[in-house]
């Protein structure tokens, strides 16, 4: 096929893509296309049949639905954020079906008037568009951060159908309730398909599970915070270092003793510290205001101070007294020798792993939102309901405390 062919056959499609888009495909007729392509209406019936043939050629050689799926199959090596890979997919196939608002309204409200060679190409669309997502999930379940009892071609028939449903409910009528806004029915979207129909491998679902039921977000008050960071300060700058990171990030212990120096990103507007997994790589911020008292800046800060006082070569961000990369169990010597003889308000001996659930509570109180969240933390919103619970039960306190300042 010459040049100039493929260069008019390529005008058409785009021309009949656009009307078809704008006012419908009954609506449009082949003057209206071969005016816009700039042909005549032979030249348009020598190419393509008719109104239905050059449909087909649109249905058949639109690229939009491959790219999204080529795009969301990239993501599943490293997996990433599969909450975010399927929400991102899901939104950006909305944003592109509103895009041809009309074409959706008649290629579901006209398809039984169209010859059967182009409701096969309509199937064979679809088709295509869930190989892709099913490639995605496919990978992110042998990989085993997902296990599920349907197969991965079921699931994204599924995801794909109530993307299109929404779709078709949306464009097609002038009102309607089922969801407060799009990024309301995306994240219960995503939600079902994680919670409901995927979830985490078996026994780590389970246990999952069981710790949302039972496990109580334990987050410390501001003084004994303000208490255990002294005496990590008494104890040495690697101690402070500690501190300031485990209250100011919220990490865990096995990200703490995984960060190396080349972790640290800091400049005059922020400091931050990558965090590397198997798989799966986030930064989150060092905050420098913790639970209302500063302890540095952005560039200046007891991390900062101590990764400036190293002499050493090795690479790990915290060494153990030897000058070997720090283990779990050092650090969480570290953190009884910080907090001996301070009690909680429960009075109980505080635990290494409530500094991360102080952190999250803060940053919930501080504003951010629950999806914000889950990025900075890679869990998911019901993971993080807890911490949502606690923090509106405090908020509810401080305001309680703040109108009983008030005269009545």
């Amino acid at each position: 096929m010459s040049s100039q062919l493929f260069s008019t056959r390529q005008r058409l499609i785009q021309a009949a893509l656009e009307l078809f888009s704008a006012q419908g495909v009954s609506a449009t007729t082949t003057r209206q296309i071969a005016e816009k392509a700039e042909v005549n209406e032979v030249t348009l019936f020598r190419n393509f049949g008719n109104k239905h043939g050059l449909l087909l050629a649109v249905l058949e050689e639109s690229a939009a639905f491959k790219n999204l799926g080529e795009s969301l199959v990239r993501r599943a090596t490293p997996p990433g954020n599969v909450y975010q890979a399927l929400k991102d997919y899901a939104s950006d196939t909305l944003h592109t079906l509103e895009q041809v608002p009309e074409f959706v309204r008649s290629v579901v409200g006209e398809a039984d008037q169209f010859p059967a060679e182009n409701r096969r190409a309509l199937g064979r669309g679809v088709t295509e568009a869930n190989r892709y997502v099913a490639q995605y999930l496919a990978t992110v379940i042998q990989q085993g951060h997902l296990n599920t009892y349907l197969t991965a071609e079921k699931l994204a028939s599924l995801l794909n159908g109530m993307i299109l449903g929404y779709a078709v409910i949306e464009f097609t009528s002038e009102f309607h309730e089922l969801w407060e806004d799009r990024d309301d029915f995306l994240e219960n979207l995503v939600e079902l398909f994680l919670h409901g129909a995927m979830s985490a491998s078996a026994e780590s679902a389970t246990n999952s599970l069981q710790s949302l039921i039972t496990t109580e977000v334990a987050d410390l008050p501001a003084s004994l915070v303000n208490e255990i960071l002294q005496q990590a300060r008494i104890s040495g700058i690697r101690d402070y270092a500690l501190a300031y990171v485990l209250f100011g990030a919220g990490l865990s212990t096995t990200e703490i003793i995984s960060l190396e120096r080349s972790h640290q990103i800091c400049d005059t507007q922020g400091h931050f510290l990558q965090i590397t997994i198997p798989g799966f790589v986030r930064q989150v911020p060092v905050n420098q205001w913790i639970l209302g008292k500063r302890y540095g800046s952005f560039t200046n800060n007891p991390l900062i101070k101590w990764l400036k006082s190293r002499k050493d070569n090795q690479t790990a961000m915290f060494l153990n007294e030897t000058g070997k990369p720090l283990s779990e169990s050092e650090l969480e010597t570290r953190w009884q020798t910080w907090s001996e003889g301070l009690l909680t308000p429960q009075g109980k001996t505080s635990v290494i792993g409530q500094a991360q659930q102080t952190w999250r509570v803060e940053m919930l109180m501080r504003g951010i939102t629950l999806e914000n969240l889950s990025i900075l933390t890679s869990c998911d919103r019901t993971q993080l309901q807890p911490y949502a619970r606690r923090a509106r039960e405090k908020a509810a306190l401080e305001q309680a405390t703040r109108l009983d300042h008030k005269p009545g």
